[in-house]
Parts: structure tokens; C-alpha cells; sequence
């Protein structure tokens, strides 16, 4: 008898695939797909919070947990009774039982992270680790079997408790279903796990704290929240004596806005000071790089508004992992992460020499970049219903749905559908308190986009044909020249052909510009 059928076979290397993809991007929903065929139903084409319904359960994965618990027993019943099997067929029977292992306790680890946030502390005991050995056990400590796999169940057990918190922060931290805010959402899992989940739980889980992560957009684009989301979602070590995680998760980000704080005042947040090292040290202090626990983060909002001697204090703290207090000469260890933001172009800045090559390219070891509100609207308009909920939700509680109505109608009527939204997420959120209190939001200066504007927009978003990419260009050329002539031989274009392509309304535009 043969370990496996090939239908057998096909459905577990699909539900590995499943079990290791990035959950927010499209790639889930082919897995799933792939793993049920007729019995699939249609699902939305990345995984977000539904504020419209946030109960809404996964019924695909739930199709798959229940075929999985039925094939997992019967493959662990032939490998008691001796079945002959491949170190490749114990690998797919690892991963579905584990995937099998970790369907049955995300309630259990949602609890304990609800818990943790509201208790101020992430070290409660995990009473549910004796069901859970005991399930481990049932699948995995088999007689007369030598399983692949390298590491034993408290380590698996804390790699649960790590997803599980992952995707808490990250789905309730980046709201909306455009791809925009999926690509955004699967850069953080993918900074926190890297690409490959199977290499990272076998030997990275305990060195991503040395990659620095820099995360870069626009302001008022949550670039805080996507660095609390990976801060928060560490890989923390659970101690099956005590039942408790060796460290609180809850208290393990350090915030620091480096545009808020002069240079003196930045060196002392970070380092720390001896007592006299300045003018009102009264007493000794303790910088965050040295609070900072060895599973913690210390997020340094612009990052690119920094003094450049303090550019060189940070370059030797990535370099060494060391550094001393202000006033002191003794070494002191950095162990947890470095998370930088920034909303400069930092290419520039280089260029420029206001920011150090060598810095930046410490930085750099893994980028974000958080997408602006218009390029989200613009690939899902609907997005914008989404999100004023969402707002809504936290300025007027039950009368979300009414407030969240009326700001979208205001919008429509007085900004339209196109306005620009220069603060992103950030000036969303005021255009809805202002509207519950006021009835109407002024920004701080409508600009109607000029037919330059537009054109750069198509442009640099890759919207326009080769036939209205020459349109436009013949016409904003012609614009400028008044000739035909000069027109076709700037563009080494004929004549006719230019003016065949120049568009009068759209001439009329550029030349009001």
C-alpha cells in the first residue's frame, strides 16, 4: 500500500503551498482554489478587515481544516501500522498537521493577545499549552517514526503565538481592500516572516532583530503604525515550565519623533546621559536603545530630519550593535530592532550631503513603502466608503454607518471624487471630524489640478495609450512653440503628423496653465 494516492498527494502539496504563502496577497485564494476546486467559494481578492461585517469567517479555509483533520488521522493511522513513507512524504504529512494544529487554537492565541492589550502586559499563562502538548504529541511523537522536522513544541507553540499576532496587528493597523493596501499589508508579514516561512521557522526566527527595517511614504500614510505592527509581532520564546512567554510583547515598542526633539534632547532619548553630561542632567538616564528589551523595537519616526553627528552615533549602533551614554565612556549593547521612517527622499538628501551614504545603506536592509490615499482610491475607489467607516467608527461609535454617509456625500458634492487628499489617512480623518462638527471641511487650499498635473499624473501611473501618450505630448510641445513646424522638429515627428495629433480643448488647458 502505497503512503500516499496521488489525489492524496496533489491536495496536501497544495495545502502546504496554503499553509507557507503570504495570507494578503491573491496568491491565498489560488491556493485555496487549488485545494478545493468545485467546492471553492468565491472570496474577495485579498484578505482585509471587512468593516462593513468583521465577523465574516473564512469559509474556504474552513472547508480545507475539515478535510485536513480526516486525511491527517488516516496518514498518521499508516504510519503507526508501518506504511512505508518517503522523507518527502513526511513532509507533507508535517505541514498538514501542523496546519491542522494551528486551525485549532487561533481563538485561544486571539484571547490571549485581547487580553494582553487590554491588562497592559503580554505575559499571562498559557493554560491551553497542555491541550496543545497533547494534540503535538498525538501527531507528531509516533513510534518507530523519525520525523523531519527539527524543532520540538514549545518552539512551534511560540511560532503560532507569532502569526497569530502578526496578522492581528497588521489587519487591524492597514485598512482597505485596494491591491495598494495588500501589497502594503504583505511587505510587513514579509518583513516580519521574509519570504520563506519554512527557512524562517527552521533558523531565522531569532536574527530578523539584526535587519533594520526603513520604512518610507508620504506623511499621514500610517508609516507608525505598519512599524508598531512589526515591533509588536516579534518572535518571542515560550517556556513550557512556567507556561508564560519569556518576554511582554505589549511594552516593547519605543516611539521617537526626531523632527520633535532638538539634537541634545534626541542623543539623551537614545543613549541615554550620566548626570552634569549637560546643562539641567540632574540625574542619570537611561536611553531606549538601552531599555529597549532583546525582543523589542525602537521605531525613530523622520529619520531624515537628522543631525548628521548623531547620523554617525546610530551608523556605529548598526555597525557594532554598541554605543555610550552622554558623559560616559562605557560601552553599552543595543539588542532589540531599529525601525526608521521617513517621508524625505533620502536619494536626494544624499546628493545633497544632509544625509550619510554609509548610514543609509545600513538602513536599507529592508524597505516599506506605504502607498498615499490617492493611489489607493485611484486603483479602488469603493475604498473610500471603507475607510470613512472605519473612521467613523472610532470618532462617533454607533452612528458610524450616518456620519460615515453624510461625510462621503459632502465630499462628492464640494471636493469630488478626484480631490487629492495631500494628507492621506491623516486628513481623512479631520475631514470627518470636521464634517460631524461643522457640517463641511475646508482644506487648506483646493488647487484645481492644471492639464500639467494631469498629464504628469497619467504619466508617472501609467495610464495613457502610445496613441494619447503623442496627443498629449504633441500638444503640451505645441503649447509652448505656437509652430507646427518647431513642434515637428523638436519631435523629429512630420509636420501633418503633428498637427493631426494636437488637440484643441486640451490646447486651450495647457495654455491657461
Amino acid at each position: 500500500m502505497a503512503f500516499l494516492t496521488t489525489a492524496e498527494r496533489a491536495f496536501l502539496r497544495t495545502v502546504s503551498d496554503l499553509g507557507y504563502c503570504n495570507p494578503f496577497l491573491p496568491e491565498r485564494i489560488e491556493s485555496e482554489q487549488a485545494a478545493l476546486g468545485a467546492d471553492f467559494s468565491a472570496a474577495k481578492a485579498v484578505w482585509s478587515l471587512q468593516v462593513d461585517d468583521p465577523s465574516t469567517p473564512n469559509v474556504n479555509n474552513r472547508k480545507i481544516a475539515e478535510r485536513i483533520a480526516i486525511l491527517v488521522q488516516k496518514l498518521r493511522d499508516r504510519l503507526v501500522n508501518r506504511v512505508a513513507a518517503t522523507e518527502q512524504d513526511l513532509v507533507i504529512y508535517e505541514d498538514a498537521a501542523l496546519f491542522l494544529l494551528y486551525d485549532r487554537y487561533p481563538n485561544h492565541f486571539y484571547e490571549l493577545i485581547v487580553w494582553a492589550l487590554e491588562q497592559k502586559r503580554g505575559r499571562g499563562q498559557c493554560g491551553f499549552y497542555t491541550e496543545f502538548l497533547r494534540d503535538w504529541g498525538h501527531f507528531f511523537n509516533l513510534p518507530s517514526v523519525t520525523l523531519p522536522m527539527p524543532h520540538e513544541a514549545p518552539h512551534v507553540f511560540a511560532c503560532f503565538f507569532q502569526l497569530r499576532r502578526a496578522f492581528h496587528h497588521i489587519i487591524e493597523s492597514i485598512i482597505g481592500s485596494s491591491m495598494a493596501a495588500a501589497r502594503l499589508r504583505a511587505a510587513v508579514w514579509q518583513s516580519i516572516f521574509t519570504h520563506d516561512m519554512r527557512r524562517y521557522r527552521r533558523m531565522l526566527y531569532d536574527r530578523l532583530g539584526d535587519f533594520t527595517t526603513l520604512i518610507r511614504g508620504p506623511s499621514g500614510t500610517g508609516k507608525e503604525l505598519v512599524a508598531r505592527a512589526i515591533g509588536l509581532s516579534r518572535y518571542i520564546p515560550f517556556d513550557a515550565k512556567t507556561l508564560t512567554f519569556t518576554e511582554d510583547f505589549v511594552g516593547s515598542f519605543y516611539a521617537i519623533n526626531l523632527s520633535a526633539l532638538p539634537p541634545t534632547l534626541i542623543e539623551s532619548e537614545l543613549f541615554g546621559h550620566r548626570r552634569g553630561a549637560f546643562t539641567g542632567a540632574l540625574q542619570d538616564r537611561r536611553g531606549w536603545l538601552e531599555v529597549c528589551p532583546p525582543l523589542g523595537a525602537v521605531f525613530l519616526d523622520e529619520i531624515g530630519d537628522l543631525d548628521a553627528s548623531i547620523q554617525v552615533k546610530l551608523l556605529r549602533v548598526l555597525q557594532t550593535r554598541t554605543f555610550q551614554a552622554l558623559g560616559d565612556t562605557t560601552e553599552r549593547q543595543f539588542r532589540g530592532k531599529l525601525i526608521a521612517a521617513t517621508n524625505r527622499d533620502l536619494s536626494q538628501a544624499m546628493q545633497d550631503g544632509h544625509f550619510r551614504e554609509d548610514f543609509y545603506y545600513r538602513l536599507c536592509s529592508d524597505l516599506i513603502v506605504t502607498p498615499s490615499l490617492q493611489e489607493q482610491l485611484r486603483e479602488s475607489p469603493e475604498v473610500l466608503r471603507e475607510l470613512l467607516l472605519f473612521i467613523a467608527r472610532r470618532v462617533a461609535g454607533v452612528e458610524a454607518e450616518t456620519l460615515a454617509e453624510e461625510v462621503e456625500t459632502w465630499i462628492v458634492q464640494h471636493l469630488s471624487r478626484d480631490y487629492e487628499w495631500a494628507g492621506n489617512i491623516r486628513e481623512l480623518e479631520q475631514c470627518v471630524r470636521n464634517v460631524l462638527v461643522r457640517q463641511e471641511y475646508r482644506p487648506p487650499q483646493v488647487r484645481t489640478r492644471s492639464a500639467h498635473d494631469e498629464f504628469s499624473r497619467a504619466f508617472t501611473g501609467g495610464e495613457l495609450t502610445a496613441d494619447e501618450l503623442l496627443r498629449r505630448y504633441c500638444t503640451v510641445v505645441y503649447a509652448q512653440t505656437g509652430s507646427y513646424e518647431e513642434t515637428a522638429r523638436r519631435l523629429q515627428l512630420d509636420r501633418r503628423t503633428v498637427k493631426s495629433k494636437v488637440d484643441p480643448k486640451l490646447l486651450d488647458r495647457f495654455r491657461q496653465a
